[in-house]
């Protein structure tokens, strides 16, 4: 089982990009939630009916457990107090209130995941986890959350970065061995049809050292994990130090993939409940609500499908 979540980083253990210090050196710490994250709140929401007569009975006294690989901000990550903090955490105690029960958020090692669920230790995972065709042979997904890659900008876009075309000729930082950069790479077609050179492209070790290299302008953006940019953009520097460029043409940013609960797949009325509590949180504003607290407004569904992946 592939340890990346989203579909391209190769460290997911760099969700410290948020903690990007100074230009000539990286801080790395592990990350906790913005103050402009802790200042916006959640309603309490009302329990639907619908969607609670679906779940089994036993979730009803018993909970449900989930289990997260944390930290990896924004999506999960641990609050000054060291509780449990993030996008994923804030939609399960939604999805809770929903159905009427309780939802604990457990950390557990990504690499034992699965093995975990299926020994019954928890009953879902909601860890930033793509929904894949191969991952469906074993779980099934409740989407919620739909990302690929973004680009981050120095504060004002000094360059005018609008598109990836945008950074042809130009250098970009990435970090070392990950994907954005075989999709820099497959633009210089595109980049000499329009009479342009390819990407520069300049890799570093970790993603809080390609930050602090747009930071010493060393590139004229930074192609990243897109929560992850949207977070880096949200809350480096208190919001000062960079931009997450928006690209009409690709919302959900570049090479998008679903992002889901992972349900057993013999659980399948489990699956039906918590579908029909996403739905209904998407339906409320609430969902809305959650994605905007951590800046990810862009990486939204409308609705909540199950392996929406096909292929």
């Amino acid at each position: 089982m592939s340890k990346m979540k989203f579909a391209a980083l190769a460290a997911m253990a760099t969700a410290s990009v948020l903690l990007v210090a100074g230009c000539s050196s990286t801080t790395t710490a592990t990350p906790t939630a913005s103050a402009t994250a802790d200042a916006a709140t959640i309603p309490t929401v009302s329990v639907d009916s619908a969607a609670a007569a679906l779940l089994p009975a036993k979730y009803m006294t018993a909970g449900i457990n989930v289990a997260s690989d944390i930290p990896y901000a924004p999506m999960e990550m641990f609050d000054a107090t060291n509780k449990p903090t993030g996008f994923d955490y804030d939609l399960s105690q939604s999805i809770g209130q929903k159905l009427g029960v309780t939802v604990s958020f457990n950390k557990q090692a990504w690499d034992s995941i699965i093995p975990s669920l299926q020994a019954g230790n928890h009953d879902i995972i909601m860890s930033g986890m793509n929904d894949t065709v191969d991952r469906q042979k074993t779980l099934d997904y409740v989407d919620y959350f739909k990302g690929g890659f973004s680009i981050v900008v120095a504060k004002g876009n000094p360059q005018g970065v609008k598109t990836l075309t945008d950074l042809c000729g130009q250098p970009v930082t990435i970090q070392k061995a990950t994907v954005q950069g075989d999709m820099l790479k497959a633009l210089t077609p595109q980049c000499v049809a329009a009479g342009k050179k390819a990407v520069i492209i300049n890799e570093y070790p970790s993603d809080p050292e390609a930050l602090n290299a747009l930071r010493a302008g060393k590139g004229i953006a930074d192609v990243m994990d897109a929560p992850i940019a949207a977070y880096a953009a949200q809350t480096a520097g208190k919001g000062q130090y960079f931009d997450l460029i928006t690209d009409a043409a690709n919302p959900n940013g570049y090479q998008a993939v679903y992002t889901g609960i992972g349900v057993l797949k013999a659980n399948t009325k489990l699956t039906a409940a918590l579908q029909a509590a996403v739905q209904s949180l998407i339906a409320d504003g609430t969902y809305g609500k959650i994605l905007a607290k951590w800046n990810l407004s862009n990486f939204g569904v409308t609705t909540a499908t199950i392996n929406g992946t096909k292929n």
